[in-house]
């Protein structure tokens, strides 16, 4: 179930953030909390987050999909991945599928009702995608390009932190020894 967020948040004003001369790092976040709302907000009617509305849209754009794979597109660890394939699968609208390719695993797709929950979303999404992409006018392209290079900055950044944590013996289990 989707929390429903009040909608009376005055955010603080592009000029008003310059003013607190906030870092690169800040900005992303302020950027991505902001996506999070509004996607959140738009999708209560299908009780559906704006994470979960990421995660069926890349099952509706593949066949199946393999909890590794979606891990990747997530950016996020295999319990994660985890945690939503079984809220997907306990609303009926996933199904795993032996994984032709390794016997040990699954492939995960979404089911007929899980294909029109992501319908019912797109429907809501599809509006603001477009007066998103109105508002950025000439710049959608290179925002797109943008964001991109952050995520690439932003997520070499953690798999640095990351691999200096394991070096210090820090994000092992305990009792595993370094």
């Amino acid at each position: 179930m989707v929390r429903s967020r009040s909608n009376g948040v005055n955010p603080l004003s592009a000029a008003e953030v310059r003013a607190e001369g906030v870092d690169s790092l800040f900005l992303v976040w302020l950027a991505a909390r902001s996506t999070e709302a509004l996607l959140d907000q738009a999708l209560t009617p299908v009780g559906l987050s704006g994470d979960e509305f990421a995660l069926y849209s890349m099952l509706a754009a593949r066949e199946s999909i393999t909890p590794s794979e979606l891990a990747r597109w997530m950016a996020a660890p295999p319990t994660t991945v985890s945690s939503y394939v079984k809220r997907l699968e306990s609303r009926g609208h996933a199904s795993r599928e032996p994984n032709p390719a390794d016997g040990r695993s699954y492939r995960l797709r979404l089911t007929r009702a899980g294909r029109a929950a992501h319908s019912g979303a797109v429907a809501l999404v599809r509006p603001l995608s477009t007066r998103l992409a109105e508002e950025l006018a000439d710049d959608e392209g290179s925002v797109g390009d943008a964001l991109l290079r952050v995520r690439a900055a932003v997520d070499a950044v953690r798999s640095t932190t990351e691999g200096d944590q394991r070096q210090r013996g820090l994000g092992q289990a305990p009792g595993t020894g370094g």
